[in-house]
């Protein structure tokens, strides 16, 4: 101690001095200990952050050396890559020769007793039944084919053609079905002139049925039979059922239109064969109740009178491309809804030229021929409504097809309720007819839409063009040759499995004598007195 505190005097009592001392030495001592503490604890740290740093810069260091390495590996799959693309080039190469010398080979692959060759026959045949191109036009095709390519395929003559697509369908219509009592039969009749009517049978199976979304192909069904009469009722179509049977077994489904021969015919059937269920086509409902709708209401026919009498007013002027389609007179109320979409364009159109009017038009031309339309736009309104819900019932039965309960599925895309009497009455009427066709579905899935035949037999009179004019002949059977798969091999069975002379003597069996045959043959006996 220095002089000065040897000196220092205290005023306050000993007592104090001492308490004070005393405590003043513990806080001190605290102090020491909670910095001794603090140091150990950052000793303590510094020896983790070293230790942690020496093992980060460990994994550093081999994060560095796999990093080079998986550099090294990439570069190495890059020049991998590089020489595999290289060989699949080559191998591309090499398929494609291969391709064109295996497709020159095909065309020299000839079936048993043929002239020509397999993928010739193979490419006639299908620029008739898929690119819809006659028999004449397939055979002139293939002679252009030739010249703009200048391949050297044999062109074989239409005639050659002809026999060719009654023997593929010949084939496909006799070769022999699995019998299953999961068939589905969809029928209806075709008429051509003369007296006989053609039923038409198509089938497929339950089973084989396209997944709910996608409505049936013409690749999707089979054709069962081709019966043609001359006098058709109830008793007979009855007859034909019963024959179609020993092709298939007793189907689980028949569906069809409300003719009154096949209604007839297919509720005898039905009753012998409980079974069988009898499904009323969606599009010939929805067509009847249109019908029952549309038949005695004057607007509507006033407007179907004024739309018929504008298009021969219109159709030599220059507002010709303003005229409405030509109205059917067969099932028209199957195809009106083109002329109420007619309607609704032309409103709209002299709408628009009544606020900026086209110079190119004489507006008081339009208005003397169409102004008529707006004198519809309420009664337009009302209709298009309508077949909104004939449209939606139709999509949705043709995809979906008929099941139990689906016509809770279909009431939610349907208006729950329209200002429009009518259209409620529809709804309703579509909304019980659904429901009961489903009652019969039980736990399956029918089909509900019969429109696939009707797309086949628009397609086979396409096929006939003039040719329908003679009635039947043998070109009927282009129907069953339309369905199904046509591939190669299927072509090949059919080549060298049936005859010209199998197909002449069933279509004479079946047809008798066209009308063209008898109508030469009487102008020919004419002649010869």
């Amino acid at each position: 101690m220095n002089k000065t505190s040897e000196n220092q005097t205290y005023k306050s009592p000993l007592r104090k001095l001492v308490k004070f001392f005393e405590q003043s030495r513990d806080n001190w001592k605290n102090k020491c200990l909670e910095a001794k503490a603090l140091l150990k604890k950052l000793k303590n740290k510094i020896d983790y952050l070293e230790k942690s740093r020496a093992q980060w810069k460990k994994k550093t260091t081999e994060f560095k050396e796999k990093i080079t390495e998986l550099e090294g590996e990439l570069t190495e799959m890059k020049l991998k890559e590089e020489r595999l693309k290289t060989e699949l080039n080559e191998l591309k190469k090499k398929v494609e020769n291969n391709s064109e010398v295996a497709a020159c080979e095909s065309f020299q692959v000839v079936p048993a007793r043929h002239h020509y060759s397999l993928l010739s026959i193979r490419l006639f045949l299908e620029l008739v039944l898929k690119a819809s191109i006659s028999l004449r036009g397939a055979a002139n095709s293939i002679e252009i084919i030739n010249s703009v390519l200048q391949t050297k395929i044999p062109c074989p003559s239409w005639f050659s053609g002809r026999l060719w697509l009654l023997r593929l369908g010949y084939y496909k219509l006799m070769r022999p079905k699995k019998p299953g009592n999961d068939w589905v039969w969809i029928i209806d009749h075709t008429i051509q002139i003369g007296e006989p009517k053609c039923l038409v049978i198509l089938g497929v199976r339950l089973r084989d049925l396209p997944k709910p979304g996608h409505c049936l192909k013409h690749e999707n069904v089979e054709p069962i039979t081709l019966l043609p009469v001359v006098k058709s009722n109830g008793q007979v179509v009855y007859e034909q059922l019963e024959e179609a049977t020993k092709k298939t077994g007793v189907p689980k489904e028949i569906i069809g239109d409300y003719a009154s021969d096949l209604k007839l015919g297919i509720e005898k059937f039905c009753q012998a064969h409980p079974e069988t269920y009898h499904i009323y086509d969606i599009k010939h409902k929805t067509a009847a109740i249109l019908k029952r709708e549309l038949k005695n209401d004057e607007i509507f026919q006033a407007f179907t009178k004024l739309a018929s009498q504008t298009k021969n007013q219109i159709q030599q002027t220059p507002l010709a491309f303003l005229a409405p389609r030509k109205q059917k007179t067969k099932a028209r109320y199957m195809n009106v809804d083109t002329l109420i979409k007619w309607g609704k364009n032309i409103l709209v159109f002299l709408d628009k030229q009544e606020n900026k009017p086209d110079s190119k038009l004489s507006l008081e031309q339009i208005q003397e021929k169409l102004g008529w339309v707006k004198l519809f736009r309420q009664p337009l309104f009302e209709w298009e409504e309508l077949f909104q819900v004939i449209r939606t019932t139709e999509h949705f039965v043709r995809n979906q097809g008929i099941y139990y309960n689906c016509s809770v599925e279909l009431s939610f895309l349907l208006p729950f309720e329209s200002q429009i009497e009518r259209t409620n009455r529809v709804i309703f009427e579509i909304l019980f007819f659904v429901n009961q066709e489903s009652l019969k579905a039980n736990s399956k899935r029918f089909l509900g839409s019969s429109e696939v035949l009707e797309s086949i037999l628009g397609k086979q009179k396409q096929l006939e063009k003039e040719q329908s004019k003679s009635g039947f002949t043998g070109l009927i059977l282009g129907i069953a040759a339309l369905v199904s798969t046509t591939t190669t091999e299927v072509v090949k069975k059919a080549l060298e499995s049936i005859s010209t002379r199998d197909v002449l003597t069933w279509s004479q069996k079946t047809f008798g004598k066209s009308v063209q045959a008898k109508r030469i043959e009487v102008f020919a006996s004419d002649k010869a007195e």
